[in-house]
């Protein structure tokens, strides 16, 4: 029998609420979607130009928290988890944004690190290789940061989050030398392995991979991840929202990402990533649903 469970996930995208019907099958914790909502609330492009989130902004923050309030009342989950990532974290008035919508909904949303934020991810999925030579390299790219790990197995090798995203380089914040380092911590961990698979998470590898991969493989290769950078980064956002019927808040995002997907590939020398689509939401629920059977 499964459980009902839910997840919210304020990133410096977008939020997102996942309800899911959740139960465990030959050792894995499997997840059947009920509801899943996406709003743009673009939170990063106040902080990431001004340092804090703006009123008009806040308040579309705390109308979409109300909703999601209101529809956690409709499918009454056994349980849910929210929590708020990287704009939250560098905002100079997140948490009081965080303690209104508390006193409004009696939503507790908890403010996650970067580290967190590519444990819950590298928890929810089983991928693993079955060469004992190969480790798994899990990258989450979002609006804000960019989380990585490197696992052997179920063992942590190394852990790291930078902060560079999609909305922070859209915004033109992003410093140069974060850049340098993330180069020489990818060149430092992965000078020890010979085979790497490298794990993609977030919106906009997903549909890189549906529009320019292999979708029934879920991969993309490197050369056609480059070609696909060089076609979007040449057309406008228009052009890319008429010619793959893509959403603005992925149409302006979508090119960032494919950078930095590509510069970690040409670092670590790996040809593809697989996008097996796993984010923050499917990794709370999965522990919460750990929990329960504690």
């Amino acid at each position: 029998m499964s459980r009902l469970l839910a997840a919210i996930d304020v990133g410096s995208n977008a939020a997102r609420l996942f309800i899911a019907g959740v139960y465990e099958h030959n050792g894995r914790v499997l997840l059947h979607k009920q509801n899943f909502l996406r709003v743009p609330l673009r939170l990063g492009m106040d902080v990431y130009d001004y340092g804090a989130i703006s009123e008009k902004r806040g308040k579309m923050f705390l109308n979409t928290m109300k909703a999601f309030s209101n529809l956690l009342e409709v499918y009454q989950p056994g349980a849910y988890r929210a929590c708020a990532t990287a704009a939250i974290r560098e905002a100079s008035n997140g948490k009081d944004w965080l303690t209104g919508i508390k006193a409004e909904t009696g939503m507790n949303i908890n403010i996650i690190d970067g580290l967190e934020e590519a444990r819950l991810i590298r928890n929810t999925t089983v991928i693993r290789s079955k060469d004992p030579e190969e480790v798994t390299m899990f990258v989450d790219v979002g609006g804000g940061s960019t989380e990585i790990s490197l696992v052997a197995g179920d063992v942590l090798l190394h852990q790291r989050s930078f902060n560079i995203g999609t909305l922070r380089m859209l915004s033109g914040k992003e410093d140069k030398w974060v850049w340098k380092a993330m180069h020489q911590w990818l060149l430092d961990i992965s000078s020890d392995y010979a085979k790497i698979k490298l794990i993609g998470s977030g919106g906009n590898i997903n549909k890189l991979v549906k529009l320019f991969g292999v979708p029934k493989d879920k991969v993309i290769s490197y050369n056609r991840l480059l070609k696909a950078n060089g076609m979007l980064a040449s057309m406008t956002v228009e052009e890319r929202m008429d010619a793959y019927r893509l959403r603005e808040d992925r149409a302006d995002v979508i090119v960032p990402a494919s950078k930095i997907f590509l510069f970690i590939m040409k670092a670590i020398n790996v040809r593809q990533v697989t996008a097996p689509k796993i984010g923050v939401a499917d990794g709370l629920i999965v522990e919460l649903y750990r929990g329960m059977q504690q």
